[in-house]
């Protein structure tokens, strides 16, 4: 792996574990074992520094998330996936993280805006529709309108005036929001796929 490669892979990590402003580039070139000065030969400052390892971890789950949609048996498959996907990836994240990219690296931060907005929104569009063709979600779905929900959902997640996290832990909130839309879209056909997924048994 290249230096510059390392880099990014260990301060990813330790911004993930520990919140992004309380991590210095001292505290990044201890864990690595080289200099302040080997790292600065790569990048000029921290806020570029979180700016690469944003975009670079934007690329990683782009292409996580197209081999889930791609093997996916069907909408809800893919749904719940990337759902469970989404809840392992978080578990390991600070929610500081999220506030300190928020509030301290606004360059950063608008990759991450630009990301919902480019991507997962075309991603959660494209399900929808492959929900309503398979017959799984409701045809009379408003896709435009959901999908923006849904986007919306991403922020409130992490909203510690909404859900402090000394109160609520993230597979907890994620769990009851994701069962929350996926359920309120499918038909009863789909309500049967979910839960199976589930492995719930529900009267009819």
């Amino acid at each position: 792996m290249e230096i510059k490669d390392r880099i990014q892979h260990a301060s990813l990590l330790l911004f993930t574990r520990n919140g992004i402003k309380g991590v210095s580039m001292d505290d990044i070139a201890s864990h690595l074992g080289i200099s302040k000065k080997t790292l600065y030969k790569w990048f000029d400052n921290k806020d570029e520094l979180v700016s690469a390892v944003i975009g670079h971890h934007l690329n990683g789950v782009q292409g996580e998330c197209e081999t889930i949609a791609g093997a996916a048996l069907n909408a809800v498959d893919e749904m719940v996936q990337i759902m469970d996907w989404a809840k392992r990836q978080m578990a390991q994240v600070n929610p500081t993280a999220i506030h300190d990219l928020r509030k301290y690296y606004p360059a950063a931060w608008q990759l991450f805006s630009t990301h919902k907005i480019n991507y997962i929104l075309a991603q959660i569009q494209a399900n929808l529709r492959r929900g309503v063709t398979e017959g799984l979600y409701r045809a009379d779905l408003d896709v435009e309108v959901l999908s923006r929900l849904r986007l919306a959902q991403i922020d409130v997640l992490f909203d510690q005036d909404i859900f402090p996290v000394v109160e609520f832990n993230q597979p907890r909130v994620q769990l009851a929001c994701n069962e929350h839309f996926l359920l309120g879209m499918v038909t009863l056909k789909g309500h049967k796929l979910v839960n199976e997924y589930r492995h719930v048994t529900e009267e009819e």
